[in-house]
């Protein structure tokens, strides 16, 4: 029988991967490359409605601060104006819930520079406002108060850890409804197609059970679940 699977783009861009996959067929390719821990433990909020995002890292390391910063912003303004098309801003904060440290301003600036999102693991603050620009943010959580004195940028463009994951600079993320997942770039390759392989296979899996055919026999002809 032919093979009648659409191969995946010799270099799939990142609004095929948005619009053409979800986390979880990714997490599954990401299980079959041997590589089972690259979900994040945490509950991040799409915060402005958009339920998709996908983009290539662009780090950043936050500590809480209990006194006046010398150079206030300095950092975040700096991760901010070198953000590339396509990238994802990340915030390793720790979940700190200390302030709002992304906001209306930083998402103009970065929208601007053609960031793809942002991702929070913390506060973000303006949320209406980033809302009405159609700018996509996963967060862990909302607070009013500014970052200035509270919280600020330590380094950038660095290897974090979030939710149990190493994100590097550069490293593919995926975040839907159901989740964040973190490709490493040694892998993505090998990832993106296997993923985009198995949409298609899925959706003959849901015409033969739609059809009549048992889930049971399903799996046993197509050995997807």
């Amino acid at each position: 029988m032919p093979d009648d699977t659409p191969p995946a783009p010799s270099l799939p861009s990142l609004s095929e991967i948005r619009d053409t996959l979800y986390s979880a067929v990714i997490s599954d390719a990401l299980d079959a490359a041997g590589l089972r821990q690259q979900c994040l433990a945490l509950d991040l909020t799409p915060m402005t409605g958009i339920q998709k995002m996908a983009g290539r890292a662009r780090t950043t390391i936050w500590e809480d601060i209990d006194f006046e910063d010398p150079e206030p912003y300095q950092l975040e303004l700096e991760a901010v104006d070198a953000c590339q098309p396509g990238e994802i801003f990340v915030a390793a904060a720790q979940g700190s819930t200390r302030s709002g440290i992304w906001g209306e301003l930083l998402s103009t600036a970065a929208l601007h520079r053609g960031c793809a999102g942002a991702l929070i693991d913390g506060a973000v603050r303006d949320v209406a406002a980033m809302r009405a620009m159609q700018f996509p943010v996963f967060a862990r959580s909302r607070s009013p108060y500014d970052s200035l004195h509270r919280q600020r940028v330590i380094a950038h463009q660095t290897e974090v850890q979030i939710g149990g994951v190493t994100v590097s600079p550069g490293d593919l993320i995926f975040a839907d409804e159901d989740g964040v997942v973190i490709v490493p770039q040694a892998v993505e390759a090998q990832v993106i197609t296997a993923a985009w392989q198995k949409v298609h296979a899925e959706n003959e899996v849901r015409e033969a059970i739609r059809s009549g055919q048992s889930a049971t026999a399903t799996f046993k002809q197509y050995g997807i679940l």
